[in-house]
């Protein structure tokens, strides 16, 4: 499949050397409208950070998404594997994944029954970038599940009207080595642009046999004229991971922190297949219409399907979990995952010297097929080879709707009203674990947001209320009927402001978020003993964000962000496992607690960036994060603490064009020069032996010293 997209790649780009090709002001060209009815604008009441294509492209060294998004103000990044690549996670404002709303070309990313966002799944979606947006906080409305502590918003839509073909190839520590290919037709006969990029990418990890094999391809086609255009992308990701999210323990992490656990109850030599397998593929249909002066809109049609699976080797089972046989064996079992997620869009556009007014639209669909196959056990001729030991599935139904206005009052105030609507029916045929248990929900959600900027010469101030709602994720419902979870409700209220002149910027936003029934893990298991997160009634964040930046010369530039935030849960109760001498599960022990920490939610947070330009061509870029000190759990609890860290990167760049290409990039990336010991993620459990507590951290840890480096030409 790849080779095949390269040769047609390849054949494009020989069709443009004799294409006839025109300049960009021969044609008015559309602008992504899907895009621009989700973002927020200059002067929209909310705190937000964009990034454009030429900032992903220096910093896309490799990594995946989340570390190129690592210095955006409170933001934090972790790897499985240690080194950025493979399964990678993201937290704004201490929120995880599953609570920023992604979309991608306007399009909703996050998974539909886990909410969470899987980037391993699109390897190099950042080469194909024009921009990015982060809010943080609920912002303005978007497509998919709601922004409870920020939105990630995409864009590859841009059109490019310049022919070129562009090689890079990277290489780095751990055996990493990254290629790609990306062409691009420029304007044909005045109407048509093709694209297209193919991607490899492979790493073995800091982290003990955590080898990353990522493959993907980008293609886009383009019909545009002076009132519409047609574009069609498909573009796809094949990602073949081994295992490395499990975690180690102190003990471990101090004497061998690249020790992975994953395949070792196979005796011996660890398992080498304990891989996660998955290919996701996505096809994308946009018409944009200019319908005068003052309106546009826009329809879009997706499907995104998925198919992969996570294969591990288990000792000493009894067939009889499995509806087998009462005996015990080794064996090899793979958990599938096949999905379609398909929808359309729409959204209108109006503009006029006074105000802004949009609306649009979601409807889409959800199929998801979860099943079990037993590839084998050790024990020979017990069963079948590939016996299917369970089978479920579920359907997922969204439909949205939202309306915004922006109203000019004069030349210092304007207003921001935003209303959205949402309807999501659930069913859930069964579960792994408890496969008679069947959910059947439906919610409605109104979401109101509304806010007020001032803006002078130089200056913007803000404020803004925004309202998010949330259902559960498909893991919540995995308890009796009688405790089942409740949607969670978010209050966010944000007061900024902004300076900006030439050569200066200063952002400076207090925020106060107040939830209702977060859902949390909380120790207490369903009726089948599996741990499930459970709602709270009250909790809160609030903090202040600041971001500067400003330029000291035409050689010096810098740029700083500080987040300095108090989270806090209010009446938490905590579950805690009792067992016997014999290890027998007796029965659970609750603790009450009044006022404690989020888990996960360090209370500083900070960053910065010094731009160095010492002769003509180069560019010295150092970059430092720290975050600080956080619980693993909601208790506060001082044995259950990640330690702080710093880490400090370094980035050298060369550019330059001659006669024979358009231009010469190449990089040297130092990361973690000062080789600290530092983990970004972890988890805790704790339980009781008779009346002894036992707690056991476990941790993930990120790579010491390392390097990449690259050379990219453009033709």
């Amino acid at each position: 499949m790849f080779k095949f997209l390269l040769s047609c790649l390849i054949c494009i780009s020989v069709f443009n050397a004799f294409a006839q090709t025109v300049e960009r002001k021969d044609t008015v060209l559309l602008s992504p409208i899907e895009v621009k009815s989700l973002r927020a604008s200059d002067n929209m009441p909310f705190a937000k950070s964009n990034l454009n294509e030429k900032e992903i492209e220096k910093k896309n060294t490799g990594v995946d998404l989340p570390f190129i998004l690592n210095q955006i103000p409170s933001v934090q990044v972790n790897s499985d594997a240690g080194n950025g690549i493979g399964y990678t996670g993201i937290r704004i404002r201490g929120n995880d994944a599953s609570r920023i709303n992604v979309t991608l070309n306007g399009i909703p990313y996050n998974d539909a029954e886990t909410q969470g966002t899987f980037f391993v799944d699109l390897p190099d979606i950042a080469s194909s970038s024009n921009s990015i947006q982060i809010q943080r906080g609920v912002g303005t409305s978007s497509n998919g599940p709601g922004a409870f502590g920020g939105s990630i918003n995409i864009n590859t839509n841009d059109i490019d009207t310049i022919k070129s073909i562009r090689i890079n190839n990277l290489l780095g520590s751990f055996r990493t080595l990254k290629n790609n290919v990306q062409l691009n037709t420029g304007l044909i006969n005045q109407h048509f642009i093709f694209s297209g990029r193919i991607s490899n990418l492979t790493s073995d990890g800091y982290i003990d046999r955590a080898k990353t094999k990522l493959q993907s391809f980008y293609t886009s086609a383009v019909w545009v004229n002076n009132e519409q255009s047609i574009r069609l992308n498909i573009f796809s990701g094949k990602e073949k991971t081994y295992a490395a999210w499990f975690g180690i323990d102190q003990a471990t992490l101090d004497s061998n922190r690249t020790y992975n656990p994953a395949g070792t109850d196979k005796p011996g030599q660890p398992y080498d297949n304990q891989t996660d397998n998955y290919t996701q593929t996505h096809y994308q249909l946009f018409y944009n219409k200019k319908i005068n002066e003052n309106w546009k809109c826009n329809l879009t049609g997706f499907l995104t399907t998925g198919k992969g699976y996570w294969e591990e080797y288990h000792k000493n089972q009894n067939l009889f979990n499995y509806g087998l046989i009462d005996t015990t064996t080794d064996l090899i079992t793979q958990s599938w995952l096949d999905n379609k997620f398909a929808g359309f869009i729409f959204s209108s556009q109006y503009h006029n010297s006074q105000n802004d007014f949009s609306f649009g639209g979601m409807a889409n669909n959800y199929d998801g097929k979860n099943f079990g196959i037993i590839v084998k056990t050790i024990t020979p001729n017990l069963i079948p080879n590939d016996y299917k030991w369970y089978n479920l599935n579920s359907n997922k139904k969204d439909i949205s709707a939202y309306s915004k206005w922006t109203h000019v009052f004069n030349n210092h105030l304007q207003s921001f009203a935003d209303l959205q609507f949402r309807n999501i029916s659930y069913q859930i045929n069964g579960f792994k674990y408890n496969p008679t248990l069947l959910i059947k929900n439906k919610y409605n959600f109104l979401n109101p947001k509304f806010g007020l900027s001032y803006l002078t010469k130089n200056n913007k101030f803000f404020v803004s209320y925004a309202k998010a709602t949330k259902e559960p994720n498909r893991d919540d419902f995995e308890t009796n009927v009688t405790d089942a979870p409740k949607p969670e409700t978010l209050h966010d209220v944000e007061l900024g402001y902004e300076f900006n002149n030439v050569n200066t910027s200063l952002k400076a936003t207090g925020y106060y978020m107040l939830y209702k029934d977060q859902l949390v893990l909380t120790g207490k298991v369903n009726e089948v003993f599996a741990y499930t997160r459970t709602n709270i009634p009250n909790s809160f964040r609030t903090g202040l964000e600041l971001e500067i930046k400003f330029k000291i010369n035409k050689w010096i530039m810098a740029n700083f962000n500080l987040n300095y935030s108090i989270n806090k849960v209010k009446n938490y109760v905590e579950y805690i496992d009792e067992y016997n001498n014999d290890f027998e599960f007796i029965s659970q022990k609750s603790i009450q607690y009044n006022k404690t920490d989020i888990a996960f939610s360090p209370n500083w947070i900070g960053g910065y960036e010094l731009i160095i330009k010492p002769a003509n061509h180069f560019e010295l870029n150092a970059e430092g994060k720290f975050v600080g000190k956080q619980f693993l759990d909601n208790t506060s609890n001082k044995d259950r603490l990640m330690d702080g860290y710093f880490v400090q990167n370094i980035q050298l760049n060369y550019s330059t064009k001659s006669k024979n290409f358009n231009a010469l990039n190449i990089f040297l990336k130092l990361n973690n020069i000062f080789s600290n010991k530092y983990v970004a993620n972890g988890y805790t459990y704790s339980y009781f032996v008779e009346k002894d507590l036992i707690t056991s951290n476990n941790y993930y840890p990120m790579a010491r010293f390392n390097m990449m480096c690259g050379i990219g030409i453009v033709l």
